[in-house]
């Protein structure tokens, strides 16, 4: 499988985001509790204890807003699959806990904006 220089670029900005996202949510006192989380429907970006909530964390990172805000791309079908890998994670755990689903958009490698319980 070849993947294109746009691809990997595309990647490593990815990652790069969620990195600068993780940072931000500990200078919040969040607690990180998972990175990557694997489900059968796809993968959680970020899980963090924030006081009493759980949030489910979907980190959307763009070079510029040329195409829109990076949040505007966190569409019905991403936020269904979100609350499946919710359920998944909470069936694992053996418990129901206060659950919340945030998007946090990071433009240029340096604007950060946290939308709490976004969907």
């Amino acid at each position: 499988m070849s993947h294109s220089p746009q691809d990997v670029h595309k990647k490593v900005l990815g990652r790069k985001g969620e990195k600068l996202a993780e940072n931000f949510l500990k200078e919040q006192n969040c607690k990180i509790i998972s990175r990557n989380y694997r489900t059968p429907f796809g993968e959680v970006d970020l899980i963090v204890s924030d006081g009493d909530e759980i949030a489910f964390v979907e980190v959307k990172t763009r070079a510029s807003d040329l195409f829109g805000a990076p949040k505007e791309a966190v569409g019905a079908k991403k936020r269904a699959r979100y609350r499946l890998m919710a359920k998944f994670y909470a069936m694992q755990k053996g418990e129901e806990p206060n659950l919340r689903f945030d998007v946090i958009e990071v433009l240029n490698g340096e604007k950060i904006e946290w939308y709490k319980h976004a969907f």
